[in-house]
């Protein structure tokens, strides 16, 4: 399966199956919905807020709404929503651009760059909320939080008014002024969209939409100490840049009578034009054997369970990256998963399949001894190097050979050796023949053991006459192959071997410690061996280790002279046979 066939560049198959968004489109398309001169037919976007790392969860909204934009011509805008200074930073920023341009996708096309912030729009936000107030649909009201929570009410029981919901236009609006200009505490006023407090819709009893935060901005510095809240700022946002479909999760599905309460009213006092932007919103992923949670992310990181947000065995991207994942097995990934309105879980085994599918046909092998031992040929020459070869890929001859020398010393795995083997066991131990992989035919002699019985090296002989790729290797007939590498030319190198961070597939339902779950065989290190054709790999190289699985040199530690391999994933799914 190569790439064109899994994934296009954009990350949606031009054959993918339709679904409801694409059948959404495809109507308004139809109807001429959105034809506007001088823009595309279908604007999106990806909004995130800058106050974490992206997760895999992102992922999926990222391959949706640049996807869909890409396959039908149009374009997505990338947008922070960057309203709450409290958690928001730079940092964030960097990654999450860094991130979206990894995983394929860009928001600069023919007409320029389409990277906005909902800060940009701080002034008209502004604005808007003043015309609200003035037309009647906004107030200020002087209640603390508590009392303005409490007053909502229950999801079958009214709210209650205000006190201030009737407070004139004209007061509300020079309160307003006032909390603009720095005169009230924090917490002494808020200004509410004045709807329905006996609304079906708890976020429809007229929601706060800025609040007092004396808090630093990281782009707009101290200019502000009002901020807009993010309902009222998203769908505005989008309506500023001519958004046609707002896509986004399902939990925000109750609050789109307020993303359509807003901008209606706005439509009506003329401070926006039709046709508005559509919400649609489609099922979040669900993963298991996982962690999305931010809050619960930062535990992790905080309470150094992990080595941090880049650590492999984190769901972050950043974490996904550095594991090894390619950009391409992630959108393989979402292609797969499909787009549905319908909560569901999907299994981790799916993300780890995409990855296996996607390195088969790219990554070159080569071999790798994780846990070495010692093997001596005691008839093999003391000075000689018998030139040995193996495909860069077993179906690509095109990639070339890899070229290696046996010698009378070599390192093979420790698992490849039984003193006294198990019923179906066709690898090393006394007195039984194996074949060295791309090598000889040899049988084991001895062994080799210290003060506490533990093996240190495995002899053996050599059969000169059965090299592979020769006549005469078709004269011995063994059950057993094994890998190995050559003592003079192996490469020393850090191999981790990461595997899930939970043992439960739902670490945190039902109210579950999510760490009581943690699995604590998920990293091991081993110092190991690699040929030596891969001595000067470079960061973010995988390979298939020859029966070990997917590698990838680390980003960050690996370094010519000490090199660091990450283990992706085994060759087969084992977490079906626990």
């Amino acid at each position: 399966m190569t790439e064109k066939n899994t994934a296009t560049h954009a990350g949606l198959n031009a054959e993918t199956a339709s679904n409801f968004i694409r059948q959404k489109i495809e109507s308004d398309a139809a109807q001429h919905k959105y034809e506007r001169a001088g823009l595309p037919p279908i604007i999106t976007r990806f909004p995130p807020e800058p106050n974490g790392y992206l997760h895999i969860g992102h992922a999926k909204s990222i391959c949706i709404n640049f996807g869909l934009a890409q396959a039908y011509g149009g374009r997505c805008n990338l947008r922070f929503d960057d309203t709450n200074p409290e958690k928001e930073s730079t940092e964030y920023v960097d990654s999450i651009k860094s991130t979206v341009k990894w995983l394929g996708f860009d928001w600069t096309d023919t007409t320029g760059e389409h990277l906005h912030y909902a800060s940009d729009y701080f002034e008209q936000l502004y604005a808007f909320a003043e015309k609200l107030i003035e037309a009647g649909h906004a107030y200020i009201d002087s209640q603390d939080a508590d009392t303005i929570r409490a007053q909502r009410g229950q999801l079958h029981e009214a709210g209650q008014n205000s006190p201030h919901r009737d407070r004139p236009a004209a007061e509300s609006l020079a309160i307003f002024r006032r909390m603009k200009a720095g005169e009230f505490k924090e917490g002494e006023h808020v200004l509410r969209a004045k709807i329905d407090m006996a609304s079906s819709f708890i976020a429809m009893r007229d929601p706060v939409i800025y609040r007092i935060r004396f808090v630093h901005h990281h782009r707009t510095g101290d200019a502000w100490c009002i901020y807009p809240l993010y309902d009222f700022t998203h769908c505005i946002s989008d309506a500023i840049e001519r958004i046609t479909h707002s896509l986004c999760t399902l939990e925000f599905e109750n609050n789109r009578p307020l993303y359509n309460w807003v901008l209606a009213r706005l439509v009506e006092i003329g401070a926006l034009e039709q046709p508005l932007p559509e919400q649609t919103e489609f099922a979040r992923l669900n993963l298991t054997y996982a962690i999305t949670s931010k809050r619960k992310l930062l535990q992790l990181v905080e309470e150094n369970k992990v080595d941090g947000w880049d650590d492999p065995r984190m769901m972050t991207l950043v974490g996904i990256r550095r594991r090894g994942f390619t950009p391409a097995s992630i959108r393989l990934f979402c292609e797969r998963i499909g787009v549905s309105k319908a909560d569901s879980w999907i299994d981790m085994s799916v993300l780890e399949q995409a990855v296996r599918d996607d390195l088969d046909e790219k990554a070159p092998r080569a071999v790798a001894v994780l846990k070495p031992l010692k093997l001596i040929l005691d008839n093999y020459p003391v000075d000689h190097a018998e030139p040995c070869k193996a495909p860069v890929h077993p179906h690509h001859p095109e990639m070339g050979e890899r070229h290696f020398e046996l010698t009378r010393e070599l390192w093979i795995e420790q698992d490849d050796f039984m003193v006294e083997p198990v019923k179906g066991f066709f690898r090393l131990f006394v007195g039984n023949k194996v074949r060295l992989r791309y090598g000889f035919v040899i049988e084991c002699t001895s062994f080799d053991t210290d003060e506490h019985g533990n093996v240190t090296a495995v002899h053996a002989n050599y059969f000169a006459d059965s090299k592979s790729g020769t006549e005469g290797s078709n004269n011995y007939k063994v059950k057993g192959n094994i890998h190995w590498l050559s003592d003079a030319s192996a490469v020393p190198a850090e191999v981790r071997v990461y595997d899930r961070l939970f043992n439960d597939a739902h670490p945190d339902a039902g109210g579950k410690d999510f760490l009581q779950a943690l699995n604590p065989d998920s990293k091991h290190i081993t110092q190991g061996m690699v040929e030596q054709s891969i001595a000067n790999a470079a960061a973010e190289t995988h390979f298939q280790f020859e029966r070990h699985g997917y590698f990838v040199t680390d980003q960050v530690d690996s370094k010519a002279g000490a090199l660091v391999f990450n283990r992706i994933v085994g060759l087969k799914d084992t977490w079906q046979k626990r």
